[in-house]
């Protein structure tokens, strides 16, 4: 499957943006899906995660803040960011998991995925 990412910008403290990641190739239904983001000089980091049935895993900085998604009729997965701060600033990864899929607690290691979309970048401006 191949992943595309879209929808990163320049937002303001407090602002909210609305990522996508659109699949081509496989049925995106068919995989469980993530989110991850890596900062200048900083480790890439998981942020969310998604699974049939509707089970979703998020860090704990952006809980409550962020909610991750999938349209299975647009072949698309995404990422809902709403009171964005500074430290949200990043570039955004979506990945997915191909079957058999790793433990549900694993979900939040970036080896536990096998396609990886392009960055796109989030700047949040203070």
């Amino acid at each position: 499957v191949q992943l595309q990412a879209s929808g990163g910008g320049l937002v303001q403290a407090g602002g909210s943006l609305r990522l996508s990641c659109t699949a081509s190739g496989r049925t995106l239904s068919n995989y469980a899906v993530g989110w991850f983001r890596q900062a200048p000089g900083k480790e890439r980091e998981f942020v969310a995660a998604f699974r049939s049935g509707g089970t979703t895993r998020y860090t704990n900085s952006v809980k409550g803040r962020f909610t991750i998604s999938r349209d299975s009729t647009r072949n698309t997965m995404y990422l809902q960011m709403n009171n964005l701060v500074p430290e949200d600033t990043a570039a955004y990864y979506c990945a997915a998991d191909s079957p058999p899929f790793a433990i549900w607690s694993e979900m939040s290691s970036a080896s536990s995925y096998d396609y990886w979309g392009q960055g796109t970048q989030v700047t949040v401006s203070s």
